[in-house]
């Protein structure tokens, strides 16, 4: 005779089938949310540089490139926010279907139910933080550098009737007319400035086309019924005097072919970006910031020195030379007479000479010290950067935690799946986070706030909240349903009504 199974082993069954059951609800969310958080910002992204990308000959595995490596720098911000609004979703849709009531009469509690969720967006913060260090910098060098080079790229030659283009170098287009449909130009005037003579070849013709090789290193016009003038210079025997014989071509089809100059998409070197605080890792980042910091440090140092030997201990026969009978009186006199008494005796022209020291010496310290503070300005300026992204390795990661928290109970309080409530709340809270995130940051660019205290406020912010969350999510606490305030500002009416 089998014997019946334990309470425990039955326990054991219903909470790994309810693990499950859990992963799979946010799991499925999660990957939605983030391809459309990542197809979000990568829409953002080309909104931005729309103006950058557009006419300029790029081909489709340079775009493809592009947006592979953008979408990658993405992947920090948008995990955040999808595993937001997937916890919202899944613990929301549990609520709305009564499946949280249904276990937490089994005797599950919401911790329980949360376990397997929270282990793996535990995974989800480590893999982000390995992202951020290792990969992030990688991707963030190769989307710069690619990006550099198509802005500065030239773009295609776009020609506007009635208006000279000197797109080209060397040469001065004109057109009278465009159709837009065949791309047939009318009235053609081309001047000629390759050889830096001046308008010494002019072609003029009826119509054409001008058109971009395969290669995109050339332009090729081809011409219809028109003339090509040409000034000759020959230099006559007499040196002062020049003639300038002509030739005039006819034609009625010719072609001309232009050699490109900076057309295409010519790459920089990727070593000038590397010093770039956001193309760099953790250890790289502290090696930097070590540098910087030592630096800061030796030139305080310098300064000190400097001002106290320049100035402060400056010797004393700068301003006032003593006579052979002041040589003897002791060190401690000299330093306690009395100064106006001492230039008051000199005559007028010593007295200028002194006066006119002092304010160069005066004025001399007074920039020094300028351009000694500006340079320490921008020193520490150039550390805070370091500082804000090594912290910000940390804290992007561990938003996503700190998100779930947030998220997982309030969508078992709000009790509302779907894409409708969670988006909402979602938004609201991922900008809040952001919005003191930058906040922080701008106030420790600024040096207002340490950099320790600028990035992490917004996580000092939000952690108490999310527990907040989680201790009322766990009590079955009603605070976001709103018929709970509705029947209590009816009550507060009717009070203030039998009260009257």
């Amino acid at each position: 005779m089998t014997p019946f199974p334990s309470i425990g082993a039955n326990m054991f069954l219903r909470v790994k089938k309810l693990h499950k059951l859990i992963l799979q609800s946010f799991l499925g969310p999660f990957v939605l949310t983030f391809v459309i958080v990542v197809f979000v910002l990568l829409m953002q992204f080309l909104w931005k540089y729309i103006d950058d990308l557009v006419g300029k000959g790029l081909d489709t595995h340079v775009i493809a490139e592009l947006l592979m490596y953008t979408s990658a720098s993405l992947v920090p911000m948008a995990l955040p926010l999808a595993v937001l609004l997937a916890s919202i979703m899944c613990f929301g849709n549990l609520g709305e279907h009564n499946e949280l009531l249904a276990f937490k009469s089994a005797g599950i509690s919401l911790q329980t139910i949360m376990s397997p969720v929270i282990v793996m967006v535990g995974l989800i913060t480590i893999g982000a933080f390995l992202f951020n260090n290792n990969v992030l910098p990688f991707t963030n060098l190769k989307m710069r550098s690619l990006l550099y080079d198509i802005q500065k790229q030239n773009p295609e030659l776009q020609i506007k009737p009635g208006l000279f283009d000197n797109t080209i170098e060397g040469y001065s287009i004109r057109v009278e007319d465009k159709d837009s449909r065949t791309s047939l130009l009318k009235g053609i005037q081309i001047y000629d400035h390759s050889e830096h003579l001046g308008n010494i070849v002019v072609t003029i013709a009826d119509s054409g086309y001008i058109r971009m090789t395969s290669d995109e290193r050339h332009l090729l016009f081809t011409l219809y019924n028109g003339y090509t003038y040409t000034e000759m210079q020959k230099k006559s025997r007499n040196k002062r005097q020049k003639t300038y014989p002509a030739r005039r071509d006819k034609f009625e089809v010719q072609e001309m072919l232009v050699q490109l100059v900076d057309f295409g998409l010519q790459r920089t070197d990727e070593n000038l970006f590397k010093s770039s605080y956001q193309m760099m890792n953790l250890s790289q980042l502290k090696n930097v910031t070590d540098s910087l910091i030592n630096e800061i440090l030796a030139n305080q140092v310098e300064l000190k020195t400097v001002i106290n030997t320049t100035s402060y201990y400056k010797n004393k026969t700068f301003l006032y030379k003593p006579e052979k009978s002041d040589t003897l009186i002791p060190e401690k006199n000299i330093l306690s007479f009395n100064l106006d008494t001492a230039i008051l005796a000199q005559n007028r022209e010593e007295q200028i000479r002194i006066l006119t020291q002092a304010i160069g010496s005066v004025r001399n310290t007074t920039n020094f010290l300028n351009n000694s503070y500006i340079t320490q300005d921008n020193k520490v300026r150039r550390l805070r950067k370091y500082q804000i992204e090594t912290h910000r390795k940390y804290t992007l990661s561990l938003a996503c935690m700190l998100f779930f928290f947030i998220g997982a109970p309030l969508g078992a309080i709000i009790r509302k799946g779907g894409l409708g409530m969670p988006v909402v709340i979602s938004v609201l809270f991922f900008i809040i986070y952001y919005i003191i995130s930058l906040t922080g940051e701008k106030f420790s660019r600024e040096s207002v706030l340490s950099p320790f205290t600028g990035m992490w406020v917004s996580t000092f912010i939000l952690v108490p909240l999310g527990a907040f969350l989680t201790y009322k999510a766990s009590k079955d606490s009603i605070i976001m349903n709103t018929e709970t305030y509705l029947n209590f500002f009816k009550k507060l009416f009717k009070i203030k009504q039998t009260a009257e």
